[in-house]
């Protein structure tokens, strides 16, 4: 009697989840972005989030949440109500790496979320002052095996994808550099520019008015590949460092018991939207490159990307705050 209660609770619940599934969103949904306004991640929120608005009905509205690395964001999710009207426009801070370099992280990234889709990956550029003595980055690593610490990469922050990206190309070159922590990627570029800071990793779409300007160089990108915003731009690997690639990257999560039905309509939705050949052509001509899976696969990347980092992190010493 027992178990034929249990299946029809079940069952029941079920098929509550699908008939929310069939009548959201009733009601305007928020996207917490892990940043100020402006930047990479909250463009692809706004992208995103203004196609889902149009298709659903519904008022899509961004949230933006910075600081801290994105536990702000990522926190304020973790605690929404599972109803799929709280989503967070995630990036490889608030969901890898913060794991390895805070302590008392007040979130889990892989128990308290329902991930929806990995949206899209950008590569990092390395960027070099326009009168930085090395040319390219076979260049760069002879003069730091040269002045070991001495040459300086400034970056976004401690932990940042640019300060990892810095940090794998240290371990993969056998060269050291000395980093340098800003409040921001966008003071970092300045110092690049005017000279006081000869280097910086920084995702492409930050870079990419600078470089067109002619006033800092692409010594080499991160990807496995070129990227289609910087076609001419050498990878590292095809500089020499064997084995480097590395991704700033933005997904979708809910609350962990957001209804599965709900997650897939999410996920389908999105999958959609990235399909589109206006949104890819302007996520590429920023630097982005759409992604667009299943739920599965995205929590597995995260779960990858979690234990890739804190190796990284713990090779380079790097200490949780």
């Amino acid at each position: 009697m027992n178990r034929i209660f249990q299946l029809v609770c079940v069952l029941a619940f079920a098929a509550s989840n699908a008939a929310m599934a069939q009548t959201y969103p009733v009601r305007p949904i928020r996207i917490i972005v892990p940043s100020t306004p402006g930047g990479s991640v909250d463009m692809l929120a706004r992208t995103v989030g203004a196609r889902m608005g149009e298709h659903w009905g519904q008022q899509v509205v961004v949230d933006n949440r910075s600081g801290a690395g994105g536990i702000i964001a990522g926190e304020l999710t973790a605690k929404a109500a599972p109803d799929g009207y709280t989503l967070i426009m995630a990036t490889i801070s608030s969901m890898a790496t913060n794991v390895s370099l805070t302590r008392n992280l007040p979130y889990d990234p892989v128990r308290d979320f329902a991930p929806v889709t990995h949206v899209a990956s950008q590569q990092i550029v390395l960027l070099a002052g326009a009168n930085f003595a090395a040319k390219t980055l076979p260049d760069l690593i002879t003069m730091a095996k040269a002045k070991p610490g001495q040459i300086a990469f400034g970056t976004a922050g401690n932990g940042t994808g640019g300060h990892l990206a810095g940090e794998l190309f240290k371990l993969l070159a056998g060269i050291d550099l000395l980093h340098i922590p800003y409040k921001g990627a966008a003071p970092a570029l300045v110092d690049v520019i005017s000279g006081q800071v000869p280097l910086t990793p920084i995702s492409i779409n930050t870079a990419l008015p600078a470089l067109k300007s002619g006033r800092v160089r692409a010594l080499a990108v991160s990807g496995s590949h070129r990227s289609p915003a910087l076609p001419e731009t050498p990878t590292m690997m095809e500089s020499g460092v064997k084995g480097y690639e590395s991704y700033t990257w933005y997904g979708l999560l809910a609350p962990k018991a957001t209804p599965r039905a709900i997650v897939m309509k999410l996920n389908a939705e999105t999958v959609a939207i990235l399909k589109i050949p206006e949104v890819r052509e302007r996520l590429l001509a920023d630097g982005a490159e759409p992604v667009g899976n299943t739920p599965e696969q995205f929590g597995a990347f995260i779960k990858s990307e979690i234990d890739k980092w804190g190796k990284v992190i713990k090779a380079a010493g790097l200490k949780a705050e």
